[in-house]
């Protein structure tokens, strides 16, 4: 995965930069996560590495199959991939885009995982908290783990704060065992 990752960057880079020049950022954004659903799907993974299609054709089915999301500059990033054989790293191309873009417009994606659902305002309150914590805008992503037992756990990039019952109950078998 981390090749994937290091192989990908410069594509990430080249159309964040690319999207940048035309503000067209949202629009890149839609493109590389239909492009993302459509490399990811097994039947198109089947075809990578095909001595039955080339890699042109691959690269036109690609174009077909995302026509709704792509200009040219679309396609031809397709048709670029395809040749260059990296159909299997459009997922990493578009995280490492999604991850320049939040950089850029200073937004933060954090994970929250609560015990229970969270409410309206406790969305809120998470999001003015994490807001003033981080000093970026953030886009709260929640859902529940039963296990957590109470509290929640937050993950904002490198940073993990675990304030769930679980992990304290973990942290106090800790300290006791040692």
């Amino acid at each position: 995965m981390a090749e994937n990752t290091t192989i990908a960057r410069p594509y990430a880079r080249a159309v964040f930069e690319l999207a940048r020049e035309n503000d067209a950022l949202a629009a890149w954004s839609a493109f590389l996560d239909r492009a993302r659903k459509v490399t990811s799907d097994e039947r198109i993974r089947g075809l990578v590495g095909n001595p039955a299609i080339t890699r042109a054709e691959l690269g036109e089915l690609l174009v077909e199959l995302c026509r709704d999301e792509t200009g040219e500059q679309g396609a031809n990033f397709l048709r670029l991939i395809a040749e260059n054989d990296r159909v299997d790293i459009v997922p990493e191309i578009a995280e490492g885009f999604e991850a320049l873009r939040a950089e850029a417009e200073n937004v933060i994606d954090v994970q929250l995982t609560s015990a229970t659902p969270l409410d309206d305002s406790q969305r809120d309150d998470y999001i003015r908290s994490l807001r003033r914590r981080l000093g970026r805008d953030v886009r709260l992503h929640c859902d529940t783990d039963p296990t957590l037992l109470g509290g929640a756990v937050i993950r904002a990039g490198d940073l993990v704060i675990d304030g769930s019952l679980l992990g304290r109950l973990q942290r106090l078998a800790g300290a006791v065992t040692h």
